[in-house]
């Protein structure tokens, strides 16, 4: 016997970083909020199998390397060695108290958690399909779809989760292979090659665009390709592949740049190209959802075409980060509540890239800055003039500031070098309050810390840097 229909303010379909924030938020609000979900746990792809433990591996990577760099402070230990078994035990526990965190939450603030998957069923109607019943019908006076993105792969290369790997296989590795090819420099790409340089693997990238981290301010790219370089890190930047040929004991890669032809061999391909969007079976068939490219279409507010709908996060084309699904979470909660919320201002998203060394920045790179029609006045500063970069014996990279010269406007920050991902939340706060480089020269920043470094850049914006 199917389940009877149960009436709610709003629906969200996914329980990832922006549905699971998005019901909260509406919860809070006085919604009658349920949130249908898959998965056993909350959380989505974020939680599971990407950022969380992506993270979790990459500081396993830290701990490894600082271990390795011991003596260089005065401490004896005996030699580092990488135990991946714990490794992975270690990661599946951080991630299993998150997710259970974020379960408490949708408890505590009285959201309905309704298993299976869901799809709209006619307006305000929600069918949920679960994985081991009969599917039934919940009327909703709103709906926010927050479907996520799943892995894409390229044409022509099929993934065997053993010589052809997408990050998910790489995630569960039992074993580190003795070499390593990563297609694509994006995020996951980097991110993937510095935790396998530090567990062993011999690293090589091939990225069809001109720099690593293409996404990013040139300077970020060119930074980190060579701190890569340092660490054994081969890039192929500016190259095509041509064809993949997995065999018994590994993988070739045939490739070409500038026309000369390049070839890679590795035990191992990860393949790190990107994620593609979740829309398909959702019902949209015949309602006022338009689909640009497999990307839902909103407005500043979230809204669909279809009234009463939203669509958030990796659905949307905005920047795939789950901070910002979270964020567009929020402004369709509250825009479905009737509390008139500010749109999402994408120029003011912070981008980190947890690799060794970081990368992070928020706002206008020089390039955007330039092709926007702006005077663009920089300023760098670099970690190695940092007495607090000596201390920790990391002195990678430097932090750029962009401003528009007539008003002394901050127009992006970028960062490569420790604690990158930490120290980009003053630039981001920065940007949010409108900032001038004034303020940040103005601005006392405490001795010896890295953020210095941020206050430099910005003296020497003005022309008056005091420590080069």
């Amino acid at each position: 016997m199917s389940e009877p229909e149960r009436t709610f303010d709003i629906t969200i379909l996914g329980a990832g970083p922006g549905g699971y924030v998005a019901a909260i938020r509406a919860a809070q609000l006085g919604l009658r909020t349920a949130v249908v979900e898959m998965a056993p746990l909350p959380g989505g792809t974020c939680l599971h199998r990407g950022c969380i433990p992506t993270k979790a591996l990459l500081r396993a990577a830290e701990v490894l390397e600082i271990a390795r760099k011991a003596p260089a402070y005065g401490v004896k230990v005996l030699p580092a060695q990488l135990d991946l078994a714990a490794t992975q035990r270690y990661k599946e526990r951080v991630v299993l108290t998150n997710a259970k965190g974020v379960e408490y939450l949708l408890r505590k603030n009285g959201v309905t958690v309704l298993r299976g998957r869901g799809r709209l069923a006619g307006r305000g109607r929600v069918e949920v399909a679960p994985a081991d019943g009969d599917p039934f019908v919940v009327s909703t006076r709103h709906t926010i779809l927050a479907t996520g993105s799943e892995i894409r792969g390229l044409p022509g290369i099929e993934f065997d989760g053993r010589r052809i790997l997408h990050s998910d296989h790489a995630l569960g590795l039992t074993e580190v292979p003795s070499s390593l090819a990563v297609l694509g420099a994006g995020a996951v790409g980097v991110e993937f090659a510095s935790i396998f340089a530090s567990f062993g693997a011999k690293v090589t990238i091939v990225e069809i665009l001109p720099r690593l981290v293409p996404i990013e301010d040139a300077a970020l790219g060119d930074e980190l390709e060579k701190s890569f370089r340092k660490r054994g890190i081969e890039s192929h930047v500016g190259t095509r592949v041509e064809g993949v040929i997995a065999g018994e004991k590994g993988v070739r890669i045939e490739a070409s740049r500038d026309g000369r032809p390049v070839s890679i061999e590795a035990e191992a391909l990860l393949v790190a190209v990107g994620r593609r969007p979740v829309t398909g079976d959702l019902g949209l068939e015949g309602t006022g959802v338009r689909l640009d490219r497999g990307f839902v279409e909103t407005d500043g507010r979230m809204r669909t075409g279809e009234p009463g709908v939203y669509a958030i996060g990796d659905i949307v084309k905005t920047p795939a980060l789950a901070h910002v699904a979270s964020h567009e979470g929020i402004v369709a909660a509250e825009d479905a509540a009737g509390a008139d919320p500010l749109p999402v201002d994408y120029d003011r998203i912070p981008s980190c890239t947890y690799c060794d060394p970081e990368v992070a920045s928020v706002g206008l790179s020089e390039e955007e800055a330039r092709r926007r029609g702006h005077d663009v006045a920089v300023g760098s500063f670099p970690f190695s003039a940092v007495g607090k970069a000596r201390v920790l014996n990391d002195t990678r990279g430097f932090v750029k500031l962009v401003a528009e010269r007539k008003h002394d406007r901050i127009l992006g920050v970028h960062v490569v070098g420790p604690h990158a991902t930490e120290l980009i939340a003053e630039a981001t706060a920065a940007l949010s309050l409108d900032a001038t480089v004034a303020s940040l020269v103005h601005t006392v920043h405490a001795h010896p810390t890295l953020s210095e470094a941020i206050g430099e850049a910005a003296l020497a914006a003005h022309g008056r840097s005091l420590h080069i």
